[in-house]
């Protein structure tokens, strides 16, 4: 896949979101002309605290502060998302003033080895797929 300017400062904004997300981890992903594809890795102990890295000598790297599930999302997919969405829209736009994204995104929780096995196979051979697209002209 060739990346317009768009696509490789969408790919630059990507491989940044560890950088704003700590707990993330990011696999297999791919910039379409038309959508992405990726999978983000969010590592947490339990459903309301985040896996938190260390350094060398055992010391946090940062404080989780994460505690009402209810309360300010800020640590999860939709946060996540957003500020790709926003980071890409920025300079989309002065490339593009008509750029926009969908208003919503497509999530599926991966939930054994054969599903994540399967969904990085789908994202590696998209490409490969791009006549087929419904969109694609």
């Amino acid at each position: 896949m060739e990346l317009s300017e768009i696509g490789k400062y969408a790919s630059e904004c990507w491989s940044n979101i560890p950088k704003h997300f700590p707990f993330v981890e990011l696999d297999e992903f791919v910039i379409m002309p038309n959508h992405v594809h990726g999978i983000i890795i969010i590592n947490k102990i339990n459903e309301n605290e985040f896996q938190i890295p260390f350094n060398e000598i055992n010391q946090p790297l940062y404080k989780s502060t994460y505690k009402n599930q209810f309360g300010p999302q800020s640590k999860n997919i939709a946060s996540i998302v957003r500020g790709f969405k926003i980071g890409v829209t920025k300079n989309a736009k002065h490339i593009n003033p008509d750029f926009k994204w969908q208003a919503r995104f497509h999530d599926h929780i991966v939930r054994n080895e054969k599903s994540f096995n399967h969904i990085q196979n789908y994202i590696l051979n998209n490409p490969l797929k791009w006549s087929q697209d419904t969109f694609y002209n």
